[in-house]
């Protein structure tokens, strides 16, 4: 793969504006990156900007804290996908991971599967907040149910991606799903360390940077 594919070029900032957004997708479409990954407000502006090209729209479901309700979750990604959505992130219910709530868990990553109406998911662990077993035992769910990533951080709580998370999500989904890193991807290293540890796809918001640093 594309070195340049495996970002999301990510602007997540509550104070974040159209005119954010719009230099957003031109970085993304002049980069060719594999998705812009916006709050929700700016899907069908996304949607917009990025016509004609490949880059996709990717969005965040009950972010950053993963508490709403599940039929909240299920709401919000079915109008984002109606809005334009191709990839939706979702944050799990962190609590429900702590209390070993696997059947809560697989329901309500299941519901919003189907609210996706075939398009990508992504469920956010929030790996920060999670021992080692915990990280596996989400990962586990959320390929139980039918998750297509499991993704390390939403980048707005204690800590992001790290290579040793990565890996664990790697060993735990095997080669059944695709493994997301991101929060706190700065440099081309930190990106290089975090691939081979088995991510597919980064989530970023130094993603020029680092391709600038890569010279491209």
């Amino acid at each position: 793969m594309e070195f340049n594919k495996y970002f999301d070029h990510t602007l997540l900032k509550p104070e974040a504006t159209e005119k954010d957004i719009i230099r957003l997708c031109e970085e993304a479409k002049k980069y060719d990156f594999a998705s812009v990954c916006v709050n929700p407000c700016f899907v069908s502006l996304a949607k917009e900007q990025l016509e004609g090209s490949n880059v996709k729209v990717c969005t965040v479901i009950g972010f950053p804290l993963g508490a709403n309700s599940s039929s909240v979750k299920a709401t919000e990604a079915s109008i984002a996908v109606m809005n334009g959505a191709e990839e939706v992130d979702m944050v799990i219910n962190v609590g429900w991971v702590k209390e070993r709530r696997y059947e809560d868990l697989v329901y309500e990553i299941a519901l919003i599967k189907d609210a996706c109406e075939g398009k990508l998911l992504k469920v956010i662990l929030e790996t920060c907040l999670l021992t080692d077993e915990e990280i596996a035992y989400a990962s586990k769910a959320s390929m139980d149910a039918g998750a297509d990533f499991v993704k390390t951080s939403t980048g707005f709580s204690k800590g992001g991606a790290t290579v040793e998370a990565v890996r664990i999500m790697r060993e735990t989904v095997g080669d059944k799903l695709g493994v997301k890193a991101s929060g706190g991807i700065h440099t081309l290293a930190e990106a290089k360390a975090l691939i081979e540890a088995g991510a597919s796809r980064l989530g970023c918001s130094a993603s020029v940077k680092i391709m600038e640093e890569l010279g491209k």
